[in-house]
């Protein structure tokens, strides 16, 4: 408690300084103001703008001394150091605890300590650092500074590698949730956010994402294209679930740019051949084609993903779903009318 009220003497007594100078200098500029002669307009003009400027300092100097002045420590009873030394013990638990977020650790620093003071030594690389904390006791720190330039940690290469791949196909967020998902780390150990993200492209000079025009893809359309589950849910107009399912069945190809990345799809005509909205007559559903064929579910879709049987998926009406060729078609379900003429 002796060394908590001698620094605050110490502090304090600088802080008077300062107000006595300040008071001083707005002394001396309001008698240089009063000893100009009217006429002189020009010069009446800038000794009051200097002595407004004085003025302002004096009580600025006069709050900074008030705020000094009520940091003065108490003098604390027996009964209440040892309740701060068993509530200290017990901070510590709380700031050492798996449960405390980070948020909540920076918190309760913030409660501790009043005021932190950095000088920094340029040509020796070095910073001075001086912590006061609540109840006026002071650490002082000297630690290194790192070169310029340089860095103390450095993201994964493997983490920056995939990011500057995904940057090119989704934003921020997504290549957030897709790391999380991966659970990779910062260089800090900290997880991923939208803004953690931007800020390792910035220092890796890593281009933002620039969404293309949503592709105008019609049934007709030849051009294959490379979709998302969302786009692809409007161009084949099909609900996501299904599409999922499809992606899991096997009854159509995707493909990811890394696991947790969202699903791409190529939309090309054998897709959207497959997709009709109505089945051919014979053709039989899931549940149907593996009793017909004396197989289980799975197996049929096996021969679906094969290519050994031939499906669609019927998107109208109310008997929606996968149905299946069971008996071979001779003219072919995608037969052109050319081809059938030719076989005539």
């Amino acid at each position: 408690m002796a060394e908590a009220d001698a620094n605050y003497r110490r502090d304090l007594a600088v802080f008077e300084l300062a107000v006595e100078r300040a008071r001083y200098e707005a002394d001396r500029a309001l008698r240089q103001f009063d000893n100009v002669e009217p006429e002189n307009r020009l010069v009446a003009r800038t000794l009051e703008k200097s002595l407004e400027a004085k003025l302002a300092a004096v009580r600025a100097a006069e709050n900074d001394l008030a705020a000094q002045r009520a940091r003065r420590p108490v003098a604390l009873t027996d009964q209440e150091l040892a309740w701060i030394a068993t509530a200290g013990a017990d901070i510590r638990a709380i700031f050492d605890a798996s449960t405390t977020t980070v948020r909540e650790r920076k918190q309760l620093i913030r409660a501790v300590i009043t005021e932190i003071g950095l000088t920094v030594h340029r040509q020796r690389r070095v910073a001075d650092l001086r912590i006061i904390w609540q109840g006026g006791a002071v650490t002082e720190i000297t630690m290194p500074m790192t070169k310029p330039g340089g860095r103390v940690r450095i993201t994964n290469e493997d983490t920056i590698d995939l990011v500057r791949r995904l940057a090119q196909h989704y934003d921020d967020r997504t290549i957030a949730a897709i790391l999380a998902k991966q659970k990779r780390r910062t260089a800090t150990g900290l997880p991923f956010t939208r803004t953690r993200v931007a800020i390792l492209r910035a220092g890796h000079d890593i281009p933002v994402y620039q969404p293309p025009a949503a592709p105008d893809v019609r049934p007709g359309d030849d051009d294959a294209v490379v979709a998302t589950i969302t786009e692809a849910e409007k161009i084949l107009e099909i609900s996501k679930e299904t599409l999922y399912r499809w992606i899991r069945d096997g009854f159509i190809t995707a493909e990811q740019i890394t696991p947790g990345a969202p699903w791409r799809i190529r939309i090309d005509q054998t897709l959207r051949n497959k997709i009709q909205p109505e089945a051919p007559e014979g053709w039989l559903g899931l549940d149907d084609a593996a009793k017909a064929l004396g197989v289980a579910r799975q197996t049929v879709l096996h021969k679906v993903q094969r290519g050994e049987l031939q499906a669609v998926h019927v998107n109208r009406g109310r008997r929606k779903g996968l149905r299946i060729q069971v008996k071979p078609d001779p003219t072919g379900l995608f037969d052109t009318a050319d081809r059938r003429k030719a076989q005539c």
